[in-house]
């Protein structure tokens, strides 16, 4: 009968500690199901609507993750066919028609029950500037079939507008630092950390009708028109940007054939030396003058057609791209870019994207040659007649080919003239078109902060859970462990002294 007894007791007390564990698993699997659970992903996109082309980007984030960082990844980038939508202004049916395919696309990512939460927007920057300087109600047309064509499918559409100058600027230079995660990182140790202010990376982008420099100096800025201040995970950041429109690569380029023109207006040929010798084109007035950026000449003839002939002249290219710029309208005691224009002294590392990274990448300049190098591949380039270059790059589109020397040759001179890098400095400069596999542009910046995906404090929480949170779980889990066991143990013992009463 003890022997029973004892046998009753220990069945007793496995049931409990049997209890007390899956209690304990399912108390665990409680505070920790931010882990263990799937998170549900979350989708953005932005338009970006530039002078040349447009882009739809489509990014996806963890929703449990929202106020962290490091934590949005570009889930497609769609290239809208066609020119940038505000070359759609004698025609804007077709601007909206235009974005049609790249939405028909994103509506194949995006899980539809997802779909009209996902926040949209389109933003434009120097080819709609220019055209809402040339005629607005144009421009407003143009947006107005843009956003009709968006709100058609089932998205949350929050709005079509122009970006200023410093807003695409800025908005990129969100967008690099963020992917570095040079604002905020998680440490070894298990903490959010800030790193030094020194670790952050200005941004320079081309775009084809602006240029913009973006970063940190690190000191007061003495023109407040250039400084834009940020604060994001509970740090200040004072910048400097400043767009110079019409300083683009397209337009830049088209400003130097009307330059060259302006030696001798009354000639309908135009001797370009940034053009390699042998190349020849026509090019009507009409579409020279079609920007605010190039002023026609006084009684032009729209109609007239003017023939560009190459004549591969290295030296003469620099001497004549160098006359696009002001290099000398600066006050006294004061530090400029060009044109007059205030700029700090470079701080820091550079990344340069867009169209600085497209045009070197061409030439094979984007793996940190030193700056002798890149001097002379672009000579060499620009030395080339028009029929070396085709039988030295074969696949590539014949409608630039013969703009490389005059777009690297620009280049060049707005880094080292116009942004004031020098031999020294050069290297700090590194070309991407990609960061941690997302596309470098002001877009993802743009809507980090319409969506407010980067919170205004340092983030507290990883793996869904604060520190000081997950502590007082796991206290509560030993506790109610402890009260199942005490609980338990109670039950076993009072059954077996009513046992011994009994047999007594």
């Amino acid at each position: 009968m003890l022997k029973h007894l004892l046998g009753r007791d220990i069945r007793c007390l496995l049931a409990v500690a049997a209890a007390s564990g899956i209690a304990t698993l399912i108390l665990i699997l409680v505070q920790v199901k931010d882990v263990y659970l799937p998170a549900r992903t979350k989708y953005g996109m932005v338009f970006d609507a530039g002078s040349s082309h447009t882009a739809l980007y489509i990014y996806q984030w963890p929703a449990d993750k929202e106020n962290g960082t490091g934590i949005v990844s570009q889930a497609e980038a769609c290239t809208v066919q066609g020119p940038g939508i505000s070359s759609y202004a004698d025609n804007p049916t077709r601007a909206g028609a235009s974005l049609r395919a790249c939405l028909d696309k994103a509506m194949t990512i995006i899980p539809v029950k997802q779909q009209r939460e996902t926040p949209t927007y389109l933003g434009a920057t120097a080819g709609m500037r220019l055209l809402r300087e040339q005629n607005s109600t144009k421009a407003d047309l143009v947006f107005a079939e843009v956003s009709k064509t968006i709100q058609q499918y089932p998205v949350d559409f929050r709005g079509a507008r122009i970006l200023t100058g410093n807003e695409e600027g800025s908005f990129g230079w969100i967008t690099i630092n963020y992917l570095l995660e040079t604002l905020v990182k998680f440490s070894f140790t298990g903490t959010w950390i800030h790193p030094e202010a020194a670790a952050v990376v200005g941004a320079l982008d081309l775009g084809g009708a602006s240029t913009q420099i973006t970063f940190h100096p690190g000191h007061a800025i003495e023109d407040n028109s250039t400084e834009v201040l940020f604060w994001l995970y509970g740090s200040n950041y004072s910048l400097y940007t400043h767009s110079y429109l019409c300083y683009g690569e397209n337009q830049a380029l088209k400003k130097l054939i009307a330059s060259l023109r302006a030696e001798n207006l009354t000639s309908q040929q135009i001797s370009h030396p940034c053009y390699p010798k042998g190349y020849e084109e026509n090019v009507t007035a009409a579409a020279l003058y079609d920007s605010p950026c190039v002023p026609a000449p006084v009684a032009h003839d729209p109609s007239q057609i003017l023939m560009v002939q190459g004549t591969g002249a290295p030296a003469e290219c620099r001497s004549a791209i160098q006359k696009l710029f002001n290099f000398t309208a600066c006050g006294a005691n004061r530090t400029c870019g060009f044109n007059g224009v205030y700029q700090p002294p470079g701080h820091g590392q550079f990344f340069a994207f867009s169209g600085f990274y497209s045009v070197f990448h061409f030439l094979n300049l984007t793996s940190g040659q030193p700056l002798s190098d890149v001097n002379a591949t672009i000579e060499q380039f620009c030395a080339k007649d028009w029929k070396e270059l085709k039988i030295v790059s074969p696949g590539m589109n014949k409608t630039r080919l013969q703009d490389y020397c005059a777009a690297s040759t620009y280049i060049l001179t707005l880094l080292l003239q116009g942004y004031k890098f020098d031999n020294q400095t050069w290297s700090k400069i590194q070309f991407h078109r990609q960061v941690a596999a997302v596309d470098v542009g002001w877009s993802l910046g743009y809507m980090l902060n319409l969506t407010n995906t980067i919170p205004l404090e340092a983030p507290d929480q990883v793996k869904g859970q604060r520190p000081d949170l997950w502590a007082a779980a796991v206290l509560t889990t030993c506790l109610t462990l402890a009260v199942i066991l005490w609980t338990g143990l109670a039950l076993c013992y009072q059954r077996r002294f009513a046992t011994y009463e009994t047999m007594l």
